[in-house]
């Protein structure tokens, strides 16, 4: 059986590979290996964005609760 908070949640995961990739991309000696390495942080943190549900955002909150 496993203990909440034992695996890092999807949020976390995501911003953790975000991180990593743009620490990366900092130490790339190549401006093309720079550029690719944050692209694609960019593209994953766009991603993560659209799959997250709105009331997970900062400063949004669900539909429901704007009344």
């Amino acid at each position: 059986m496993s203990v909440a908070g034992e695996f890092p949640s999807r949020p976390q995961q995501m911003q953790e590979k975000v991180r990593q990739l743009n620490e990366r991309a900092e130490r790339a000696v190549s401006p093309e290996e720079r550029r690719r390495l944050h692209e694609e942080a960019r593209r994953l943190h766009e991603q993560f964005a659209q799959e997250a549900d709105p009331a997970d955002r900062p400063g949004r909150r669900p539909e429901r609760e704007r009344e």
